[in-house]
């Protein structure tokens, strides 16, 4: 099996582009077959180097390795010219000067349900002759059967009056001579096979089987877009989204492995990979089912391997005693410094918090605290902490909060912390000291 991922370097890689590529990835590994990259990138204005970068950073990250490639089919224009000349020569296409008026005009004539049929005028672009019988069918790995009557189509363009090949042409050439055979990709792409298949057959070559996936719908069920949230592969990562969530959420939009699991490695995904449990209706991107989702991939990690992640996220070393405390919180990566970010850099502003737990009686708390922390034996760790806190509860006979809120605004300058006694612990007797002191006022 050699499979292919396509895309073509106008913009970063799409949600649904990245899903695309998964699956052929998917297949690729489940069938010990060969996954190749090909960038389609002969619109020379929209497509740029630094493009061409994002989506390879894309795939990186999301860890899909390819087997050949990457291949740009604007350096293979000489090929594609090729072809051209090999079906004008085989009598297969033709040059014509016809516009679209002149098409226009033509189906006029001959009713707007025909396709039009051009005549061989020596100049102009060139035109692949499409028969009036039959039908042209592409047997739908995903789709099922699609008939397409030839005499519908016109005589399809295939290149240009200066002779530069069209995609169409460039995509079925292309995957001819990679020897692609199976083509996995969007919904969107379904119209073109039948012209890919009509190029295929003149060039007196076999096709490859293809296989057209589900569009992705938001929500809403309307067409995945930025108002649903992330709409970029790089806009997942900046979001703090681990790479093996990304590939077991995408995997599940629009696939389904037999049963209701969710929570599916990538060396599962590849043992049960089949394209025949691709769905035909459109699936949904759901953001927050992605947050739960990634919050379990997060809570899987161990400590060393969340300390990584996070300190590879954040560009800073020192980060594992407050990822210890803090991983049953997080969704994301970057949910870690909204909660702990204060632990390094000093205790923020929220007024409200201040009003609420800083009044007369929690400060009279908070001196409490301050003499009981500053007189605790080493070691000064957790258990020391919770078990000095606990007894002011019990002593003052108050609400938990009426002594833990204070002491978290203290510490933290709001009301939101990781548990409080292992934010204590973790500040350090000297650090939690001076920050209730500078409280104290």
């Amino acid at each position: 099996m050699r499979v292919r991922f396509a895309p073509s370097p106008t913009g970063a890689l799409h949600i649904g582009g990245a899903r695309t590529a998964l699956f052929n990835w998917l297949l690729a590994r489940s069938a010990a077959g060969r996954f190749v990259l090909r960038i389609e990138d002969t619109d020379s204005e929209r497509s740029t180097a630094e493009n061409v970068e994002q989506i390879l950073d894309a795939l990186r990250w999301l860890e899909l390795d390819w087997d050949e490639g990457p291949i740009f089919q604007s350096q293979r224009e000489d090929r594609h010219r090729a072809a051209v000349d090999q079906l004008l020569a085989a009598g297969r296409a033709y040059r014509s000067a016809a516009t679209a008026e002149h098409v226009k005009a033509w189906k006029a004539e001959h009713g707007d349900d025909r396709g039009f049929r051009g005549q061989d005028e020596g100049a102009g672009a060139v035109r692949l002759r499409v028969p009036d019988e039959g039908d042209t069918v592409v047997d739908d790995l995903v789709v099922g059967t699609v008939r397409t009557p030839n005499r519908s189509l016109d005589d399809l363009v295939i290149a240009r009056a200066d002779g530069t090949p069209l995609y169409n042409l460039a995509v079925a050439v292309d995957d001819l001579d990679a020897q692609i055979t199976h083509v996995i990709r969007g919904n969107d792409h379904l119209t073109n096979t039948a012209k890919q298949l009509l190029i295929i057959e003149a060039l007196g070559a076999s096709p490859p089987r293809y296989g057209h996936l589900p569009l992705l719908h938001g929500p809403d069920g309307k067409k995945l877009s930025k108002r649903h949230g992330a709409a970029s592969v790089q806009e997942l990562r900046e979001a703090g989204y681990l790479p093996a969530a990304v590939r077991n959420y995408l995997a599940l939009l629009g696939w389904g492995a037999g049963d209701d699991e969710t929570i599916i490695s990538t060396d599962e995904l590849i043992a049960r990979f089949d394209i025949a449990g691709v769905q035909r209706n459109p699936a949904r991107f759901d953001e927050t089912k992605l947050r739960w989702l990634n919050g379990r991939y997060m809570r899987a990690l161990s400590e060393d391997e969340l300390t990584a992640a996070l300190e590879a996220y954040y560009g800073r070393d020192g980060l594992g005693p407050a990822a210890a405390i803090s991983a049953d919180k997080l969704q994301t990566l970057a949910d870690f410094w909204p909660l702990c970010g204060p632990i390094f850099d000093g205790p923020a502003d929220d007024p409200k918090a201040r009003e609420r737990w800083l009044d007369a009686a929690g400060l009279s708390v908070l001196r409490d605290i301050r003499g009981v922390l500053a007189a605790l034996p080493d070691p000064f760790d957790v258990r020391s902490v919770e078990a000095a806190l606990t007894a002011i509860v019990d002593r003052r006979e108050l609400k938990p909060a009426a002594v833990y809120q204070p002491l978290r605004v203290a510490l933290m300058g709001r009301a939101v912390s990781p548990g409080i006694f292992e934010t204590v612990a973790v500040l350090g007797r000297a650090e939690a000291l001076a920050r209730i002191d500078r409280a104290l006022g």
